[in-house]
């Protein structure tokens, strides 16, 4: 597959959706990778407990926001969406330190 080209040197609507397919891609791989180390924490945390730390998301957060405004992104936009993920992520993890602990 050829990489597409960078979005200031698109000449046609077919390389512009090229482009978003190519990215779009890579964010779900990005976040099916980002699951798999909520597997390692759920597997590595030593109780039920650990699993929502808020400080961390805290810091998650703080983190994505600086990242947003150096990327020039709108940073709300960015809440919404890590809120979400982190939420999902949380969710996720407890279901799978309950499924390690259960077998």
């Amino acid at each position: 597959m050829q990489a597409s080209p960078d979005p200031e040197q698109c000449q046609t609507m077919t390389e512009v959706r090229a482009g978003i397919d190519e990215i779009d891609r890579r964010m779900v791989e990005l976040v099916a990778r980002r699951f798999r180390f909520m597997d390692a924490a759920a597997r590595i945390k030593p109780d039920r407990g650990a699993v929502r730390d808020e400080d961390r998301k805290a810091e998650v957060l703080a983190k994505v926001d600086r990242a947003a405004a150096d990327a020039g992104v709108d940073r709300a936009l960015m809440a919404r969406i890590y809120e979400e993920l982190i939420e999902r992520s949380i969710a996720y993890e407890f279901v799978e330190f309950d499924r390690i602990r259960a077998g």
